[in-house]
């Protein structure tokens, strides 16, 4: 898909709905942005939400998860500090 689009004085751009119904781009995700020789290449970003499912999840919430992988590095560091 090709399309025009217009840089805004601030800089900001818009992206087309037609895009973001495509890549699954909705308001709060985290876009990539890539500058190559002579190009700029926009990627959707992932988080924690791209990867459910990718582990067994025992049932718990991404908010009980989180809470458990902080606890893990927290230990971590415990531990390295000694």
């Amino acid at each position: 898909m090709t399309t025009t689009i217009k840089v805004l004085p601030k800089g900001q751009i818009t992206l087309p709905r037609k895009l973001r119904t495509a890549l699954r781009i909705n308001e709060g995700d985290t876009l990539l942005l890539e500058q190559t020789k002579d190009a700029v290449v926009l990627r959707k970003g992932k988080t924690i939400h791209d990867f459910l499912g990718a582990l067994p999840s025992k049932g718990r919430t991404v908010a009980e998860m989180r809470e458990i992988a902080a606890g893990a590095v927290a230990k971590e560091r415990a531990q390295g500090l000694r």
